[in-house]
């Protein structure tokens, strides 16, 4: 296991927290010589910030894994179905060391380990591996690109004319929505809702203005004077839970509060493949912490020796849970929905 960087708020002890300063491959407990390359390469992008938002993480370790099998023959006196298992699981605890897998990306491996493990024994080794290779392209055509156009669809009944859409960070999802319902003729406007230290709202921003969707910007510490004016709060999301709860880039929650004291709907959108089994009521059990340092300024100031200073911690939380109560309305592939829905669409999943 990667070790701690700098001191850590008691009340969040138990996670680990990295360092982007840190050189990553010497502190692996694997040797990253017995993983493959596109792996290490993931890996490291992974921890370098490259690849980010829960929908492109997913399809990123898809395709590196779609490489990892076209790259791998069986042992002799072994069975593709095991072996393949049993060599997947170094590349796995390797990546969560580089960054901690996402609710959507362990869905997506245990559907992949589940059709590994259901290859009969005749089956010949490269008809497998091409039937794992189609299984790939067909995950990440069914549950992510066509979800994202069937959510796309459904949102498109939830926008109307002249409506203020306020929306937070920059989810891909409703990036898409937004984009497609301005070309399918809704007039309305975006306040594009920012927080440090990612700032990821001004590539939102960015794209938006590029498609012509008359734009605001503002950040989080604002949203009381914005949402007098908000008609709606679109949201993108990490995970749904099946208590009902919302995991998403921190501050979510806060929107949704503020949104309910005025009385302003929030629907998140999200597709099923992210919904999870695991029950969260809060942010302080299971999270992630990120690289401390970005929440200093990189000019020299107060704390650019932050470390050394015994009584400070500084505190870089990814997500954050938003309960059901604040949410109106969850858009998936399925159609609109409530929360509480999340455990009966697990059990047809599983059925299937």
């Amino acid at each position: 296991m990667r070790q701690d960087y700098g001191p850590k708020v008691n009340l969040f002890s138990h996670l680990h927290q990295y360092s982007r300063k840190k050189p990553l491959t010497q502190e692996m407990s694997i040797p990253s010589t017995v993983i493959h390359p596109a792996v290490v390469r993931l890996g490291l992008q992974y921890s370098s910030g490259l690849i980010n938002g829960s929908n492109t993480r997913c399809i990123a370790l898809l395709q590196a894994f779609k490489q990892v099998i076209r790259d791998y023959s069986t042992p002799p006196n072994e069975e593709l179905s095991r072996d393949l298992v049993a060599k997947l699981k170094p590349y796995i605890s390797f990546l969560n060391q580089c960054r901690p897998l996402s609710a959507s990306m362990g869905n997506a491996i245990k559907h992949l380990k589940k059709e590994i493990s259901g290859l009969p024994s005749t089956k010949k080794e490269e008809e497998a591996k091409k039937k794992l290779q189609d299984f790939i392209d067909q995950f990440v055509r069914e549950r992510i690109s066509l979800a994202a156009e069937a959510i796309s669809k459904y949102a498109l009944e939830k926008i109307n004319d002249n409506d203020v859409i306020l929306v937070y960070g920059c989810s891909s999802l409703v990036k898409r929505m937004l984009c497609d319902a301005h070309d399918k003729g809704r007039v309305f406007r975006v306040i594009v809702v920012d927080s440090r230290p990612r700032l990821e709202g001004r590539d939102m921003l960015r794209q938006l203005v590029r498609q012509g969707i008359h734009c605001t910007y503002v950040l989080i510490s604002a949203i009381s004077y914005v949402l007098p004016e908000v008609s709606k709060v679109l949201l993108g999301a990490h995970a749904l839970l099946a208590n009902g709860s919302v995991m998403s880039r921190v501050g979510t929650s806060q929107i949704a509060l503020m949104a309910q004291a005025y009385n302003v709907p929030v629907l998140v959108c999200c597709e099923t493949y992210k919904f999870c089994e695991r029950v969260q009521t809060d942010s302080f059990v299971s999270n992630e912490l990120d690289d401390p340092d970005e929440l200093a300024a990189q000019r020299a100031g107060v704390l650019a020796s932050w470390q050394e200073r015994p009584s400070l911690r500084l505190l870089n939380l990814v997500y954050d849970a938003t309960p059901p109560g604040l949410v109106a309305l969850v858009i998936t592939e399925l159609g609109p929905l409530p929360c509480s829905s999340v455990p009966v669409v697990l059990r047809v999943k599983n059925v299937e």
